[in-house]
């Protein structure tokens, strides 16, 4: 897609972008502040509506998947969550780690 048709300029796949974001973060609030939902079921909700947020803001703010030729980009975005698997899990392995080895044990 070249810069001077579609998504570059109009405004309007950025307000649509911005409409959505605020929809399902509004969304996502309500569920844990109205407590309206069982614990058990709040959190595979919570990460579905993550799931979508991270979408929209993906194809509407950086505009992945809508370029003509989006091989690079789309080899960037695997490297850059192969990454991030890394540094929180590794994260999560570090902290889990430390409070087993930080325990006390009455003596």
């Amino acid at each position: 897609m070249d810069m001077h048709h579609g998504w570059y300029v109009s405004v309007r796949p950025l307000f649509i972008g911005l409409i959505a974001s605020l929809i399902l973060l509004a969304a996502a609030f309500l569920m844990v502040f109205v407590k309206g939902i069982e614990h058990v079921f709040l959190y595979p909700a919570l990460f579905g509506l993550a799931l979508v947020q991270s979408l929209v803001q993906l194809i509407f703010f950086m505009h992945l998947g809508i370029e003509s030729k989006p091989r690079w980009n789309l080899i960037t975005f695997l490297f850059l969550i192969f990454v991030l698997i890394i540094v929180v899990g590794g994260s999560i392995w570090i902290m889990q780690n430390m409070n087993y080895n930080m325990m006390y044990e009455n003596v």
